[in-house]
């Protein structure tokens, strides 16, 4: 089986992606996994180190970049149609699969023309652009969120999750030794391309959290911009702290994390979730409808998060938030059962399960597993402690969320 995915950009696109890729080859050693994207995306350097095929094409983003920035984004989509639809007849996929963003609908629509399987993955509560457009052209939708599938037609419409790497599910076993004996620490994390803000309100922050304790120890990913000057905080704090532009190894980074201030990306919840970490979210403030604000609210109401908006972030409030929790063990304790409750660990194989019976390589049935909508088109309720279709939140029992990216500040969707 041959399938190509359109994922890119941000990892909040990409992760699922990577994910779905290695299932596929988990679930059938044969399979052969292509990926489209372009050559400015996270995806130049993650797909080559993850041992996949990357064909770039020609795709710009249309959302939230300005007149002039939507115009060159819908001036290339005829441009990269054409080019997916010469890489479909070259490499001839059983099923095309898009994860949102701007590459997926090139690839969608050519697979569309050539009459080839498609589907598409859609992480967050209120879906993009790109896949509302691309909704009536595909087979098969898959989602994270209950609330998400009013938005899709209900016989294709599946309720999963979305899909991580099984790294996460590793990451969920405790280092050995509590806090007490290896030390505190919290993980920061600003999305795949890092995020100012929180960099600056991290910074502002140091010298209480310096004087805390107990004294926490910090894992940093800040993106290629702050990176110098994050780095030069730390060490002038005398803070133990681990600081990279960019971590391709977050699975362990989370293992070790007692803590995690982050975006609010679909991806990356979907990741606190399945490792069942207690969470200080920061919502991207310009992401598209507002979609992280939405992510962070519902682990917020299921008592596994603090949100603080970008707009009220400062050090003073990030290390308030911080040393409230460092304080009160017993409350850290309770929110990362609450996120273990939303947390899905099976989402990357549901998927796959679906794709290869919709395209008959085996498996399960193409109909919806639990917690889909059926095709005869009453929903069939959303998965235990999911989100229900109306928004409302059903609190925080096992098998709730699954959230996950794209990707992890800087990037909108992680």
């Amino acid at each position: 089986m041959r399938v190509i995915i359109a994922a890119g950009g941000t990892g909040g696109h990409l992760y699922p992606g990577v994910a779905l890729a290695r299932e596929f080859a988990r679930l059938e050693p044969g399979n052969d996994t292509i990926f489209v994207g372009t050559d400015r995306g996270l995806e130049t350097k993650v797909v080559p180190r993850e041992g996949f095929e990357l064909i770039t094409i020609t795709a710009r983003g249309v959302m939230g970049r300005g007149v002039w920035g939507a115009v060159q984004g819908l001036a290339a989509v005829p441009v990269g149609l054409l080019q997916c639809l010469t890489i479909c007849r070259q490499r001839r996929p059983d099923l095309a699969i898009g994860i949102g963003g701007y590459t997926s609908p090139p690839l969608v629509l050519a697979a569309f023309l050539l009459g080839i399987k498609r589907a598409i993955l859609e992480p967050n509560v209120h879906p993009g652009m790109a896949n509302r457009v691309l909704s009536p052209f595909v087979d098969l939708i898959f989602v994270s969120f209950a609330a998400t599938a009013p938005y899709f037609a209900r016989g294709k419409t599946r309720i999963v999750g979305t899909p991580i790497r099984r790294e996460f599910l590793e990451a969920s076993i405790p280092v050995e030794g509590g806090p007490e004996t290896r030390g505190f620490t919290i993980l920061v994390l600003g999305g795949s391309q890092g995020a100012r803000s929180i960099n600056r309100a991290m910074i502002a922050a140091l010298p209480t959290l310096a004087a805390a304790r107990p004294r926490p120890r910090v894992i940093h990913q800040t993106g290629e911009h702050d990176y110098e000057e994050v780095a030069v905080a730390y060490r002038n704090a005398r803070l133990e702290a681990e600081v990279s532009p960019f971590i391709f190894d977050v699975p362990r980074a989370f293992r070790q994390a007692d803590l995690i201030v982050s975006r609010s990306g679909a991806t990356t919840l979907a990741e606190i979730t399945a490792c069942g970490k207690p969470a200080i979210l920061i919502p991207f403030p310009h992401a598209i409808h507002g979609h992280q604000e939405r992510n962070a609210r519902i682990l917020e109401q299921a008592g596994a998060a603090t949100v603080i908006l970008d707009a009220g972030l400062t050090g003073e409030a990030l290390a308030a938030a911080i040393t409230a929790l460092l304080a009160n063990p017993g409350r850290l304790g309770e929110m990362g059962r609450c996120s273990k409750g939303l947390g899905r660990a099976d989402s990357a194989e549901r998927v796959v399960m679906a794709c290869r019976a919709l395209v008959g390589a085996g498996g399960a049935s193409a109909g919806p597993p639990p917690g889909g909508v059926g095709a005869g088109g009453a929903s069939a309720g959303p998965p235990p402690g999911g989100v229900g279709a109306g928004g409302a939140s059903a609190g925080p029992p096992p098998g709730g969320m699954g959230t996950g990216g794209a990707p992890a500040g800087g990037a909108p969707s992680r």
